[in-house]
């Protein structure tokens, strides 16, 4: 599928369409001989192989352009995951672009990882993860996926020992978070209530961790920041798990972020 791209568009039909699948980004002119030569077999090849294909005009989107450092067009770029994996300038032969768009294809994990997302079972979709990480063992996505359902189960050790085959990330610091916020074992939610209520600091910090890992985020940092108003030295860090939980753009994180600071300073 070849499709016309501008500025504006970019940000969705490129960059948030790459977490779905590889798109290929065109950067050509009406002008350029090499551009009129490449861009059918482009758009054939993508075509052929479904891979979304993006055409940018230079002259029209002169800010693209230079976000991207296009000096010589044809430009060709591929993004995965918003990032880009791959490259070339000029007119290739044809048997150079099919190559181009066969590394672009989904692996086998790829596949395995997607089928998981509509599995209609807990069991069914940690096989297909399972098997997708028994094809590729550091694949992001699966592993990601894999983790978040043994945390939803409480297998602290292995979400962690998964989550060190793939480099550190908005995604997985979150995770890690949540890990350390459940405390990887059941508690009595309505004992730690009490304990909280009566005044000691340090069940209010258990109390709070148990609220944030059932996702009360606000009223579990409600009562981390009483705790860490009195003194609990560990309430600070169960606040920032939380916040990295919901990130820095979340309303929670922005109204108590600068609340903990008052408390401690």
């Amino acid at each position: 599928m070849a499709i016309d791209v501008a500025e504006q568009e970019f940000q969705a039909e490129v960059l948030d369409a790459s977490h779905q699948g590889a798109v290929v980004v065109d950067f050509w002119a009406a002008w350029c001989a090499p551009c009129r030569s490449l861009g059918p077999i482009l758009e054939r090849v993508a075509a052929e192989t479904g891979i979304k294909l993006a055409k940018v005009d230079v002259d029209a989107n002169q800010n693209l352009a230079a976000a991207f450092r296009v000096q010589s067009i044809p430009m060709v770029l591929a993004f995965k995951d918003g990032m880009v994996v791959d490259q070339f300038v000029g007119a290739l032969p044809e048997q150079s672009v099919r190559d181009f768009f066969a590394a672009l294809a989904p692996s086998e994990a790829d596949r395995l990882a997607e089928a998981a997302q509509s599995a209609g079972t807990a069991e069914e979709k940690e096989s297909l993860l399972r098997r997708a990480l028994d094809a590729d063992r550091g694949h992001e996505k699966a592993v990601l996926a894999l983790a978040a359902l043994l945390a939803d189960r409480r297998s602290d050790e292995e979400a962690r020992s998964l989550l060190e085959r793939i480099p550190p990330g908005l995604e997985s610091e979150r995770l890690l978070a949540r890990i350390e916020l459940s405390g990887g074992e059941a508690t009595d939610t309505e004992a730690l209530r009490r304990g909280a209520e009566s005044g000691d600091p340090h069940a209010a910090v258990a109390y709070g961790k148990s609220l944030a890992a059932s996702g009360r985020h606000e009223e579990a940092l409600e009562w981390l920041l009483r705790a860490a108003t009195n003194g609990a030295d560990d309430a600070s860090k169960a606040m920032v798990d939380v916040f990295r939980v919901l990130g820095e753009d979340d309303p929670l994180t922005k109204a108590y972020r600068p609340k903990l600071a008052a408390a401690l300073f």
